[in-house]
This record gives C-alpha cells, structure tokens and sequence, in this order.
C-alpha cells in the first residue's frame, strides 16, 4: 500500500509562488500517473495536472503557464510548482497516484491535502 503526503501549501499574496510535494512511500513496485486535484468550498474537485511515469504532462486550462508539475522517480516525489497565484486558486490540493502492487494489481491512492490560500 502506498502512502501520500503532500506538503508545501500555505498562504501567500496574489502573484506569488508556492512548491507542492507529494511524496510517496510504502510497499510497491512503481508509481505511475501522478495527479494534482484541488477542491474549492463549495465546489467540485477539479484535475490541475497530471504526470506520466515517463514524464508526460498535462495541464487544466486554468494553470496553463502558471503551475508546472515535474517528479523525481528516484525519490518518488511529485511536485507542483505554482507560479503567479491567484486568489482563485484557493483550495485544498490533493496528490493521486495510480501505481503496482506487488501483487501485480494497479491501484490508486491519494493523499490528505494541504491547504492553498492566495490572499492580500
């Protein structure tokens, strides 16, 4: 089973930057797919991005050249970085990671969140 923490959330002013990580740890075989979701109050959890083993990203429209999400497989750590925040980019920020079991079963997990809050 795998475990994620995510850290680097906080509050920060409009136009700032923060680093999300997500790092993994337990009993597994390979971390695949990575996403970044967040969830705004009163609203629906959104995909921010996502990251293929090998390295392949994709990007909500909404963080397209602001957020960039990249990962050290070597620590198995993803992270997000995020550039020119937003106050609409306020949320709770969750890591999901599809990855194989040792028993051959691919499986997802995802993490508690950490809080982002972009105000002046």
């Amino acid at each position: 089973q795998v475990q994620l923490v995510e850290s680097g959330g906080g509050l920060v002013q409009p136009g700032g930057s923060l680093r999300l990580s997500c790092a993994a740890s337990g009993s597994f075989v390979s971390i695949n797919t990575v996403a970044w979701y967040r969830q705004a109050p009163g609203k629906e959890r959104e995909l921010v991005a996502g990251i293929t083993r090998a390295g392949s990203t994709n990007y909500a429209d909404a963080v397209k050249g602001r957020f960039t999400i990249s990962r050290n497989n070597a620590k198995n750590t993803v992270y997000l970085q995020m550039n020119s925040l937003k106050p609409e980019d306020t949320a709770v920020y969750y890591c999901n990671a599809d990855y194989l079991r040792r028993d051959g079963y691919g499986v997802s997990s995802r993490g508690q969140g950490t809080q982002v809050t972009v105000s002046s």
